[in-house]
């Protein structure tokens, strides 16, 4: 691949949209493609839509869409490449960083590139073997004699062989429920893959109603697992309240209390200061409590007229808040 240098303006050239590079990556979502439109239409298209030399669009391809249908003037670089192959791995290595794309999502895109990979590896295959005859070495000597397409797959979008292998079982054997499930990010490629496994032997008359019902096991299990997480946060809260409440009420602030303290923890001057800032910042919180409890909590008819009697002024009970 090579930056060729030439650049086209949208007035002087149009570019060609195909299919083939169009439908390799996933459609933006729809949040994303509304803050790349208001982008532009705000600053304008400042990256230039890269096309290869026959004006056939490689990425670009939402830039170009808006701003053909905003009237938006946009430029076009041209770059070559030595395949399609090449350009289709450099559109995806660019992306990549710019989306946030999932493991099945980058394995369908290694599908796609399947045929030009086995393709080129024929290729591969095919000038070893000429070499070989040529030069009277058996072609299984040579380290071209056995491409693993699993591991090119894998290494084209960057995901491990093993990954790349379930994305490949799920392609194959998967029921539409559990690809369609994997597509709206309801389930990992591993979960994916052991559903799939899993109903191997059920009779492919039945599969699909069969996948259905797992799928809707695997959606109970996830909300009673966020339902127990919620009970953990909420049982964390109230025993870090309780045990607060049971450490501050063992507490006697008299001055000779005091003194025993920071007399015994042998506090320097900066760190009874500190101490004293800590004290105030805790009476704080304690304050904000009573309050919330009074205000937030309380019925509005659970009246105690005494109940702030115990604060100084009101810049204490402000503080508190």
């Amino acid at each position: 691949m090579r930056n060729t240098g030439i650049v086209y303006k949208s007035e002087d050239r149009k570019p060609q949209v195909t299919s083939e590079f169009a439908e390799l990556l996933p459609n933006l979502s729809d949040e994303q493609y509304t803050a790349l439109k208001a982008d532009i239409l705000q600053n304008g298209c400042y990256s230039p839509v890269i096309v290869d030399e026959n004006m056939r669009i490689i990425d670009g391809h939402n830039r170009q869409r808006i701003c053909e249908e905003s009237n938006i003037p946009y430029t076009m670089a041209v770059f070559e490449f030595d395949d399609d192959l090449e350009a289709k791995q450099w559109m995806l290595d660019t992306q990549k960083g710019r989306r946030n794309l999932d493991k099945w999502e980058l394995g369908k895109i290694a599908l796609k590139l399947k045929p030009e990979i086995e393709a080129r590896a024929k290729a591969n295959m095919s000038a070893g073997g000429q070499i070989s005859q040529q030069g009277g070495t058996s072609l299984y000597n040579l380290d071209l004699t056995k491409v693993d397409t699993r591991q090119e797959l894998a290494n084209s979008v960057g995901l491990g062989r093993s990954t790349m292998s379930k994305v490949m079982q799920i392609d194959e054997n998967a029921p539409e429920v559990i690809k369609q499930a994997l597509d709206k990010k309801e389930l990992s490629v591993n979960r994916g893959y052991e559903l799939t496994k899993r109903l191997e032997d059920v009779p492919e008359a039945e599969r699909e109603q069969a996948a259905a019902e797992a799928l809707e096991y695997e959606k109970a299990k996830k909300m009673l697992a966020k339902k127990n997480e919620e009970i953990d946060r909420r049982s964390k809260i109230a025993n870090l309240y309780c045990k607060a409440f049971e450490k501050a009420i063992l507490l006697k602030a008299t001055e000779e209390n005091v003194r025993i303290w920071t007399d015994c923890c042998r506090m320097r001057d900066n760190e009874i200061f500190d101490s004293a800032k800590e004290a105030e910042e805790i009476a704080a919180t304690f304050t904000k409590i009573a309050k919330i409890i009074r205000e937030k909590i309380l019925p509005t008819d659970y009246q105690e007229p005494d109940f702030w009697a115990g604060f100084e002024n009101e810049a204490d009970i402000n503080r508190a808040g």
